[in-house]
């Protein structure tokens, strides 16, 4: 059973920083990509970053290039995305989602519809 649950979101003053987790079970993170997505209130959902299964590629939405990095750990089957700097417009719900490989570099990375699975999503607020 394919399940991912992200944790680590919370409350933090502009400029802070949080690292969200996405504990992936049921495949294994070398075999798909995982990308990062967030929706604001009111808003559509928006990409974030995403990394490629085989080869770890990583990219990044314009918004964020510079200040948030993903990355994973093989052995917890788990992708962090470490968010530095924060602005008080990163405030949303951060979802990860599952796709394949070729998606990624297919020009869809951002295409939330190309993702199967996803997490329930973690609450991130940047505020004073």
């Amino acid at each position: 059973q394919v399940q991912l649950v992200e944790s680590g979101g919370g409350l933090v003053q502009p400029g802070g920083s949080l690292r969200l987790s996405c504990a992936a079970s049921g495949f294994t993170l070398g075999s798909y990509a995982i990308g990062w997505f967030r929706q604001a209130l009111g808003k559509e959902r928006e990409g974030v970053s995403c990394l490629r299964g085989a080869d770890g590629s990583t990219f990044y939405a314009d918004s964020v290039k510079g200040r948030f990095t993903i990355s994973r750990d093989n052995a917890k089957n788990t992708v962090y995305l470490q968010m530095n700097s924060l602005k008080p417009e990163d405030t949303a719900v951060y979802y990860c989602a599952r796709t394949y490989d070729w998606q990624i570099v297919s020009g869809r990375r951002w295409n939330d519809r190309v993702y199967d699975y996803w997490g329930q999503g973690t609450q991130v607020t940047v505020s004073s």
